[in-house]
């Protein structure tokens, strides 16, 4: 039995735009999952998943590519945020490193560079949450970027608890709400007792009030 349905997201999602005042900027939807009996330093609490939201997150998505020849230039062609091909990449240094972190929200890296990719920008990414995802070369370069356009990361940290963006104030709370129960439904397989482990279920706005799901 799911922990929540999607009735119950929508109404949700509903209330806490409603209840959030409108700010000069498109708000995200937030989604918070607080787990109990989990310990986030445990193998088995440290949970870090990519999830494929159906729907999408409606906001631009910065996507960086590290390849050489024709997917560097499919790369470009089909609007990566920023392209690095083998020679740019072995010439960046610490402070390149942190800005390509920074300002990219995915790094997708063929994987005959991906040894490289993970000395020169791992130690940049890794205290972001961020990976190296590797790509093989004969994938198509295109729908990889589009496929990651929806991604967004799940995962525990110091707190037994997952955050999310999963929309857009603007979007319909149907498709937010689907969202949700894609990363909810990951979450699910990820812990021994769905309907124990996961204790609280949060909707929030950026700036806006939570808005409680289900709650034990």
């Amino acid at each position: 039995m799911p922990v929540v349905s999607k009735e119950q997201l929508v109404d949700s999602i509903k209330k806490a735009i409603e209840n959030s005042k409108k700010r000069g900027f498109k708000q995200s939807v937030e989604l918070i999952v607080v787990l109990k009996d989990i310990d986030p330093r445990s193998p088995e609490g440290r949970i870090r998943e990519i999830v494929f939201l159906p729907k999408g997150v409606n906001k631009d998505v910065k996507i960086c590519v590290v390849a050489d020849g024709e997917t560097a230039v499919k790369a470009r062609e089909a609007g990566a945020h920023r392209v690095i091909t083998r020679s740019e990449l072995q010439a960046i240094d610490r402070k390149t490193a942190k800005k390509i972190a920074q300002e990219c929200d995915w790094v997708l890296v063929r994987t005959d560079l991906m040894a490289l990719a993970g000395r020169i920008l791992g130690p940049a990414l890794g205290p972001r949450g961020k990976i190296p995802v590797p790509v093989p070369p004969t994938a198509d370069i295109v729908a990889v970027m589009n496929r990651y356009k929806r991604a967004v990361l799940i995962r525990t940290k110091d707190q037994p608890q997952i955050m999310c963006r999963i929309g857009t104030e603007d979007m319909d709370p149907e498709d937010i709400a689907e969202n949700a129960l894609s990363v909810i439904s990951t979450l699910e397989s990820k812990v021994p007792s769905p309907t124990h482990n996961i204790a609280k279920i949060i909707i929030k706005t950026t700036m806006g009030p939570p808005v409680e799901v289900v709650g034990r």
